[in-house]
């Protein structure tokens, strides 16, 4: 990235450790093509905006770049995060929360007709762009989850009705006041009313109001201050839907094959070396599924493959006796070959012997 010129540098941060453990905050800092480039840990207690500081200063120091874009969510991009980045001379790509989006639409900066196109963008005030876009697989999951709350709802307002009738001293304003907890617990409280009559609670739906709660549904509006000469609309849509490349990174450092977490590292300096160590390995998971992709196998698939590889012993008469690895399979040997990994043919063994996580635990002197 030194040097680069109108580049993007996508930025997350995730927080990890579970209770009685190290609390940090991960900041993993990608290219345009999610590959990473940078790792750092932050305390536990540091929130997910203050790690934007040191992400700029190591692009400009230490990366020595010239012209960069920080791409972040709403989250990790606010007010103060985008003076910083001005103040250096580096740009931003970012969203913004559905109440910015409502007070925009109030004061007239866009219309919610723009929501009905492809794609659009409006420049507004001080070099704002704005890029707007309703995804319309998001809209329905979110109708969808609303029913499926609704319905939850009203099985619970039968329940009950059920149990209020069976049960003459039962108190129906009790009922009523779980009822409306649970309208607010599933974010149905705008549009939908609770009332009782002769120890029945009827479900009312305001229509009005279900309508005005669903006419954002699967809107994201994206914010930059990005030319349109500097990146066209599409350009700033693509690179901020690259941060799910970031996400990636989290999941497969922390579940899907490192397991990174829980981290019973106490010293800050071999946590920040097992945070290296991760995204050294998460460097490798990138490798191999670009090798692996033509072959329509997943890392997780071909790495258990390449398990049933095996070290075997070889003691021929009058010779020394040595290791080495069988012919592979032809499936393991294609993985093996795209790859680029070529198999030595005899192992000369150390005697070294190596702990396991299974075995450390039992190694570990009594307390």
């Amino acid at each position: 990235m030194e040097g680069t010129q109108n580049a993007f540098a996508a930025f997350g941060s995730n927080r990890d450790g579970k209770k009685g453990t190290r609390q940090i905050v991960l900041g993993l800092l990608c290219d345009e093509d999610g590959q990473p480039v940078s790792i750092e840990v932050f305390p536990g207690n540091t929130p997910d905006p203050h790690t934007v500081a040191s992400q700029i200063a190591k692009l400009k120091e230490r990366f020595g770049a010239q012209a960069i874009t920080f791409v972040g969510d709403r989250g990790m991009i606010k007010s103060q995060q985008i003076a910083d980045l001005a103040k250096q001379g580096l740009h931003y790509i970012t969203a913004i929360t559905k109440p910015q989006i409502e007070k925009l639409l109030r004061t007239g900066t866009f219309q919610m007709d723009l929501f009905e196109q492809e794609l659009a963008e409006v420049l507004a005030d001080e070099g704002i762009r704005y890029v707007l876009r309703r995804n319309p697989v998001r809209a329905q999951e979110v109708r969808e989850n609303r029913q499926a709350k609704l319905a939850t709802l009203q099985a619970l307002v039968a329940k009950h009705n059920h149990y209020l009738a069976e049960h003459p001293r039962a108190k129906a304003q009790g009922a009523l006041q779980k009822l409306v907890a649970r309208a607010i617990t599933l974010r149905l409280s705008d549009w939908v009313e609770l009332t009782v009559a002769e120890r029945t609670i009827t479900l009312t739906i305001n229509e009005d109001a279900q309508t005005e709660a669903a006419k954002l549904d699967g809107c994201y509006v994206l914010k930059t201050d990005l030319t349109p000469t500097q990146a066209p609309k599409e350009m700033v849509h693509d690179r901020y839907k690259d941060l799910a490349s970031v996400e990636q990174a989290f999941r497969s450092c922390k579940t899907v094959h490192l397991e990174m977490r829980p981290i019973f590292l106490r010293r800050e300096a071999r946590t920040r070396a097992h945070a290296f160590v991760v995204m050294l390995a998460y460097q490798i998971i990138r490798y191999l599924a670009s090798c692996w992709s033509a072959f329509d196998v997943t890392v997780e698939e071909g790495l258990h493959a390449l398990t049933t590889l095996c070290l075997v012993e070889v003691s021929p008469h009058n010779a020394p006796s040595y290791h080495c690895i069988p012919t592979p399979r032809d499936a393991i040997a294609r993985l093996l070959h795209s790859a680029d990994i070529t198999l030595p043919k005899a192992f000369a063994l150390s005697g070294t012997r190596v702990s396991t996580k299974k075995k450390l635990q039992s190694e570990r002197p009594a307390q």
